[in-house]
């Protein structure tokens, strides 16, 4: 068994849900506990010559601490310069330029939208509205029980004037998601710089192996990235909250089928848009043999089947040999589980000004060996994976990234948010 670097362990097999990444992240806050060793396999073969040119050795700079085990940081385009920083127990707080911690929260919804915390669960992702500088709306991904049932909720917030340390607390629903299990959330949600429009990441549902086969139903929601039109200020409920683009790649099939934008996931955990070209990016956690990233030039995953549980990052999963793959994308990386890394967490392209040599490289590393990478093209066009820097294990839960491109780091269990840069810099 891994020890726990905090909290009480609750040592448990993880014979249903199989190593998951989140239910990892529990385990560190004294609600799950990891299994040591796993299955390995064949990684990515490796590339030839011909790299991209290495940036500079690279470090993390604590900007700031004490937030309780935090998921997201996100950043209006307001020219406030503020960071926002989620909280799973429900809470978003605020990180001011001068590395000041706001007192008090931006938003609670611990108690009053009853966010629950067990399994992989709690407040797990904030988008800002395009507009937020003029309309003040953002939304959120939480889950919660309501007469029994394990939902997830997206939800509109909206802070008056959008300048104010302090939202207003009505919320406008979305969508309400049921779910089957406790693990297997996704929980990102972000804001197309090239549509405008919100795309939702959620994963399977949970249990092991696609329980609910969920990831290659078009009539769940469950494993997809969904694309919305989000009417801030328009109210709870379909067609007032939002509206479908008709040019979703289902469009016109129905709800929730015409809201689809990419099926096959089992756990994305954290999806980002390039801010130079719009480029999507997915990092999706695997099940017990590779962790992958998607992405796709020109046409950004529209339509596309991801492959999960009929693929498993490049191989065969259900069945596990002579599965049909026609149709389905491949990821453009996969790592499989040999060197310790088991739970990938995305991950933005740096487009910062700070590390030379470094514009266009996606970063994103692993929550279980703290390991961080950066993936770019060389130029025979393959993706070259260059290890970066390694923070401690169990503690890597996402990343974020300011108006100017640099790119944090936020530790779990620490409870701190720290800065990339070149080792010495600014």
């Amino acid at each position: 068994m891994e020890s726990l670097p905090f909290g009480p362990a609750i040592l448990a097999p993880w014979n249903r849900y199989n190593k998951d990444m989140f239910g990892r992240l529990l385990g560190v806050l004294g609600l799950a506990t990891l299994l040591a060793g796993c299955m390995g396999s064949v990684e990515t073969p490796a590339p030839p010559a011909d790299p991209p040119v290495a940036p500079p050795p690279l470090e993390t700079v604590q900007v700031a601490a004490g937030f309780s085990a935090p998921l997201d940081l996100q950043q209006p385009n307001d020219n406030s310069g503020r960071l926002f920083v989620v909280e799973r127990t429900g809470r978003i707080r605020i990180l001011r330029t001068d590395g000041m911690v706001v007192s008090g929260a931006y938003l609670d919804i611990a108690a009053a939208r009853g966010v629950v915390t067990d399994g992989e669960n709690g407040l797990l992702g904030l988008a800002f509205h395009p507009n937020y500088g003029q309309n003040g709306c953002f939304y959120v991904n939480y889950t919660t029980r309501r007469n029994g049932r394990l939902q997830t909720i997206i939800a509109e917030y909206r802070a008056t004037p959008p300048s104010a340390n302090s939202a207003g607390s009505t919320e406008s629903i979305l969508m309400t998601i049921d779910q089957p299990d406790t693990n297997h959330k996704g929980g990102a949600l972000a804001f197309s710089p090239n549509d405008g429009f919100l795309y939702i990441a959620l994963g399977d549902g949970g249990g092991s192996g696609d329980t609910f086969m969920n990831g290659q139903n078009v009539r769940s929601r469950l494993g997809k990235i969904l694309r919305v039109n989000a009417v801030c200020g328009g109210g709870s409920g379909r067609g007032n909250a939002y509206t479908v683009p008709s040019s979703n790649p289902f469009f016109g099939q129905g709800e929730p089928t015409d809201e689809i934008w990419a099926l096959g996931l089992r756990n994305p955990w954290r999806i980002s848009f390039d801010r130079a070209n719009g480029r999507l990016w997915v990092a999706d956690v695997g099940q017990s043999r590779f962790e992958e990233i998607d992405t796709e030039a020109g046409n950004n995953l529209r339509g596309a089947n991801l492959g999960w549980n009929v693929m498993e990052g490049f191989q065969c999963f259900s069945p596990s040999t002579g599965c049909n793959m026609s149709g389905l994308t491949p990821p453009i990386f996969a790592y499989d589980r040999s060197q310790g890394d088991e739970a990938v967490t995305g991950g933005y392209v740096y487009r910062g000004t700070r590390i030379s040599n470094f514009a266009g490289a996606y970063v994103f590393g692993d929550f279980i060996s703290g390991r961080v990478w950066s993936l770019a093209q060389n130029a025979q066009g393959n993706w070259v994976r260059t290890e970066l820097l390694t923070v401690p294990r169990f503690q890597l839960a996402s990343f974020g990234q300011d108006t100017s491109g640099e790119i944090y780091l936020l530790q779990l269990g620490a409870g701190t948010v720290s800065r990339l840069r070149a080792v010495g810099g600014q």
